[in-house]
């Protein structure tokens, strides 16, 4: 009977690659003859290495899957226990180091950080949309070495230390006998390049900073704490790499009339207690001008009227919020004779209260009830 590959690694058949090595690097950290010198997890660890080298290679997998035995004629376990499951040394220090490091110098080239300012509007400019010019202090290419970090009439040089790997290795013992090992090469660190001359301007560091001016388009219906983004207007790498982005976080300032819930605004209106009772046409100046609010007779104290499409513009789709007026009715501090005459004969008229001062079963007078506004009771 065919050795089940699939069964000896202890995967699904439709596991992916990544499943497959997973669990090949965790079966051969236990079962390695130099781990374990069982003879029996030496078989063992022979399987697995067979097993490996059939669903690692695509090929042979496609011959194992369609009933074929991609191994005939070869040996499964290979001299010494490493057979070709094995072949890439990397796969035998990922299994017992982890992932290998990365070969070669690394660039001096970067991108550079994002940045993000705070910026200032006013609620108008919030609510129709404004344009902007802005000062930033962010990094720059260097003019003097345009990003290379060298001096002028100087270059970089091959590290004589690594000769440009950008790295250096030593030999270590261990289980597995003479293992070799790379760490990032002191003298260059890790770039295979040195610069015997920097640029006197940027210090080898291939920018400078510098203070610019930008132009910001704020778009309608921004709130404090929106955040636009200019696209490569951040900070410059080192070695004059490609810009980070830069972020302009609004804020709203304080508005002295209107209050913001959203995209509605809010606002307040004082009227007389006659005007209240009489209605009355009050003026008030909103964002798009002045304009008349409409106060019916009756109207009582905490009422609203809305002002449809006079708030702020809606960021993402059309239309407006509304414009939210609050009345406050003011009831008068003080009356003289003649003022205080009027009201008790308005309030004999509405029935609210008797000639002699008596009232009617259950109701509190208008005038009693402004005496004692008045005695602050």
């Amino acid at each position: 009977m065919a050795t089940d590959y699939y069964a000896v690694l202890g995967v699904r058949r439709d596991a992916g690659q990544d499943e497959i090595k997973k669990a090949f690097r965790r079966l051969a950290r236990e079962l390695h003859p130099d781990v374990n010198p069982d003879p029996k997890t030496q078989e063992r660890f022979k399987e697995i290495n067979a097993a490996y080298e059939v669903l690692s290679d695509p090929q042979k997998k496609q011959v194992y899957d369609l009933g074929g035995d991609p191994l005939s004629g070869a040996s499964a376990g290979g001299a010494g226990g490493f057979g070709a499951g094995f072949g890439n040394f990397s796969d035998i220090m990922d299994a017992f180091f982890g992932t290998a490091s990365q070969r070669g110098p690394r660039s001096r080239t970067r991108r550079g950080q994002d940045a993000m300012i705070r910026l200032d509007i006013e609620l108008d400019e919030a609510a129709f949309g404004t344009t902007k010019d802005i000062q930033v202090d962010t990094a720059i290419v260097c003019t003097t070495c345009t990003g290379e970090g060298a001096a002028p009439g100087t270059s970089a040089q091959t590290c004589d230390m690594c000769r440009g790997r950008g790295e250096v290795s030593q030999v270590t013992r261990s289980f597995l006998g003479q293992v070799m090992t790379s760490r990032p090469c002191p003298q260059c660190q890790g770039f295979g390049t040195v610069v015997p001359t920097p640029c006197p301007e940027c210090a080898g560091d291939g920018r400078v900073r510098s203070r610019r001016t930008l132009t910001v388009k704020i778009p309608a219906g921004v709130d404090n704490g929106t955040r636009i983004q200019l696209a490569g207007e951040g900070e410059v790498g080192p070695g004059g790499g490609p810009a980070g982005d830069l972020y302009v976080e609004i804020h709203e300032l304080p508005h002295p009339v209107f209050q913001r819930r959203g995209d509605d605004l809010h606002c307040t209106v004082t009227i007389p207690m006659t005007a209240a009772a009489l209605g009355t046409k009050c003026p008030l100046e909103t964002l798009d001008g002045l304009e008349e609010v409409d106060i019916r007779p009756g109207t009582q104290s905490g009422q609203s009227i809305p002002l449809h499409q006079r708030g702020v513009t809606h960021l993402r789709g059309g239309g407006r919020g509304d414009l939210i007026v609050h009345v406050e009715v003011q009831t008068p501090t003080k009356l003289d004779p003649q003022q205080e005459e009027l009201l008790r004969k308005i309030a004999e008229l509405r029935g609210e209260e008797r000639p002699a001062g008596h009232f009617q079963p259950g109701q509190q007078g208008l005038f009693s009830r402004l005496k004692d506004a008045f005695n602050g009771r």
